[in-house]
């Protein structure tokens, strides 16, 4: 798709840089307690998040940062049961991961101390999360050193595109889905509708033969 050389470059640029969905927050749980969030994905989309956990301090009454803290990230496919990361890291870091099937998937986080670490007691702790859903795939085959900066912004652009085809053909599959289920269970009924109105059809015969069998046997008597 070409594009015009008239065309204004920065609105289009502001305005695809906000389809990739963005979730930032934050929360406070416990050492060893798992908090866990579900995120619907299309298949192939790149996650990519970013973490930071404080640890309060009764000494400093604030929220500090420990180095000794560690960071456990799990991800799994709700679907499959197939665990996509799990990883320990520090107290901020990145993770990264590739959508393989189209679902749920449960992006859960806790906060530990290394099994040769002394602590006591639960310790209480803040966390800061940040997730970007569509994000753009490192290109690993070419060197981006040679690459002009509004290259590789089309670049991006085009990946973002991609990314909202699969999660339109995304949509239109579970749509054919459901649609397929709605039309099966109308089936059903009517089906269902048809075999009662067969029997009682039936019985109706049935009954009205077994009172002309009753009448003329009276009649003979």
């Amino acid at each position: 798709m070409a594009l015009s050389a008239r065309l204004p470059l920065f609105p289009l640029f502001l305005l695809f840089s906000l389809i990739a969905c963005a979730n930032a927050l934050h929360f406070y749980l416990d050492t060893n307690e798992k908090r866990c969030f579900v995120e619907e994905l299309p298949t192939d989309t790149v996650v990519d998040g970013h973490y930071r956990a404080l640890e309060w301090s009764e000494k400093e009454q604030a929220y500090i940062e420990n180095p000794e803290l560690g960071i456990l990230v799990e991800v799994d496919e709700l679907e499959t049961s197939h665990n996509v990361v799990k990883t320990r890291g520090p107290p901020e870091g990145r993770f990264t991961f590739t959508s393989h099937d189209a679902g749920d998937h449960a992006i859960c986080l806790s906060a530990s101390y290394p099994s040769s670490g002394s602590w006591f007691g639960s310790t209480h702790i803040r966390l800061y999360l940040d997730i970007v859903v569509g994000a753009t795939k490192p290109d690993t085959e070419h060197d981006r050193s040679h690459i002009s900066e509004l290259s590789a912004k089309l670049r991006d652009l085009n990946q973002k595109l991609e990314d909202i085809r699969r999660e339109q053909q995304y949509q239109r599959e579970r749509e054919a889905n459901f649609r397929d289920l709605s039309e099966a269970t109308n089936s059903r009924a009517v089906w269902y509708s048809v075999a009662q109105i067969v029997v009682l059809v039936l019985t109706c015969a049935w009954q009205l033969r077994h009172l002309r069998r009753f009448f003329e046997d009276r009649k003979m008597h």
